[in-house]
């Protein structure tokens, strides 16, 4: 049977918009009200935490894609290192952290568009965006780009707007501006598990890695878009929490679990009152420009799991049938699709913060493995007369250091958290005693061959392009 080819026309610009679209330039406000208690009003430092390790971890993706590039990211690179049961098991987890973000987004509409309008249910709003979102992705991933493109746009332009009002309306004393970059030892369990949640902020770039199937010249554009996308919205998220923790320090304000769900209209509002610019009206703009965002991190979420249940799919792993299955006309996995979003109903009742703290669960996971993949592909694999400083720094110390780094994040995160992940990977396990009748037959795979195929296959292709 001819495998199902997916259309190549991602380039780096587009990716970048992707993973952008993805973690929500102002996506910051997802978790805010959460991290900031957690960190007690120093966000910044939860978010350089959440940096440096992703920054590690993003090259370790980097490796894994040009060396793999494959949809299935963690679960590709994981199922051809170490072997079907690891690989399975790592996929499994990455499914849940990747079908809990539409859900997040989901979430998030209900809450803010029901705020704004009481007399509308928030179930309506979940449901409506739903359907558009599954409408589109369904069509393709290439549609959805301009849309993507222009929201971004509109949150960098807020943005902008919301550095000059802090600046204006803040407190700017010397005191003020260095409290939130001047945690106590006391803080820093707290600051730990922030950083944790946090990682729900930058699973753009891991998205980006699902997208390898449709990607031009895949081994080069994906490192490039993986490592400016973290770069971008790293900054971005810096200078946000910032000037959020500057313009409203009262972090004790949120010690409530309904009120940081929202936190972000009392610092929205706050700015906008202190700089004469009016509360309602900017409140207003940061609704409008952040739940657009909101959107399309759904559309683009959406997107990256159905790619990634494709790719297990093509293994046998799930049902072939539903998941490695494209559509004839978009050559989108349209089955998948329809899959997350019969999931993604659940949104209709889970609390945003047990559905933040879930996504970090199987982030981190995914993140450890890829770190992992590493050091086993690259380092182990080589003859002993290839090694040198370089190499151990590349494919040795510094994996090494990001998988030190994904473990002790996820060690701090949320108990619920680790208790539902921790059944869900019991499940997982269930499911693969059931599928290899308690391991008598062998766990479905994609061999090395047809993998090695399907990348020869590109690079031909790609070859072929270049030439014309």
């Amino acid at each position: 049977m001819t495998n199902p080819a997916m259309n190549r026309v991602l380039t780096t610009p587009i990716l970048i918009v992707f993973g952008l679209a993805y973690m929500v330039p102002l996506g910051i406000f997802t978790t805010y009200g959460q991290v900031t208690v957690l960190s007690h009003g120093h966000l910044p430092i939860a978010y350089v935490i959440t940096l440096i390790m992703i920054f590690f971890t993003a090259l370790s993706y980097c490796r894994m894609s040009t060396f793999l590039p494959l949809s299935g990211s963690a679960y590709s690179y994981t199922q051809r290192t170490f072997g079907p049961v690891i690989g399975f098991s790592v996929g499994w987890v990455q499914i849940l952290d990747y079908l809990f973000l539409p859900i997040v987004n989901y979430v998030v509409l209900g809450l803010y568009l029901h705020e704004a309008f009481p007399a509308i249910p928030a179930w309506s709003f979940i449901l409506g965006a739903l359907v558009s979102v599954t409408a589109l992705n369904y069509i393709g991933v290439r549609l959805i780009t301009p849309i993507n493109l222009f929201l971004i746009a509109l949150q960098i332009i807020f943005i902008g707007l919301f550095i000059i009002l802090s600046m204006k309306g803040a407190d700017l004393s010397p005191a003020n501006l260095i409290e939130p970059l001047n945690p106590s030892g006391s803080d820093m369990g707290g600051l730990f598990s922030g950083a944790a949640v946090l990682c729900l902020a930058f699973l753009g770039f891991d998205a980006i890695a699902t997208m390898a199937e449709e990607t031009k010249d895949a081994s080069k554009t994906l490192p490039r878009a993986i490592m400016l996308t973290v770069a971008i919205a790293g900054a971005i998220f810096l200078i946000i929490s910032f000037f959020a923790n500057v313009s409203y320090p009262e972090w004790q304000d949120f010690l409530e679990v309904d009120k940081q769900d929202t936190a972000s209209l009392d610092v929205i509002n706050r700015i906008g009152e202190a700089s004469n610019f009016g509360g309602k009206l900017l409140s207003d703009l940061f609704l409008a420009t952040y739940l657009t965002g909101v959107y399309a991190s759904a559309m683009t979420s959406q997107t990256s799991v159905s790619r990634i249940l494709f790719a297990m799919g093509r293994e046998g792993v799930l049902p072939r049938k539903i998941f490695y299955n494209l559509h004839p006309r978009f050559h989108t996995p349209h089955l998948a699709l329809v899959c997350v979003a019969a999931f993604s109903l659940i949104s209709l009742f889970i609390p945003l913060s047990l559905v933040a703290s879930m996504i970090s669960f199987g982030a981190l996971v995914a993140f450890t493995a890829v770190n992992a993949c590493v050091i086993k592909s690259h380092l182990f694999t080589q003859a002993k007369e290839n090694y040198n400083l370089k190499g151990f720094l590349s494919f040795g110390l510094l994996p090494l250091i990001g998988m030190c780094l994904t473990t002790w994040l996820w060690i701090n995160l949320d108990i619920h958290a680790m208790t539902i992940g921790l059944l869900w990977f019991v499940l997982g396990i269930s499911y693969l005693i059931y599928i290899t009748k308690f391991f008598k037959h062998p766990i479905p795979e994609i061999g090395h061959d047809e993998i090695d195929e399907i990348i020869r296959a590109r690079e031909e292709d790609e070859a072929e392009e270049q030439t014309a």
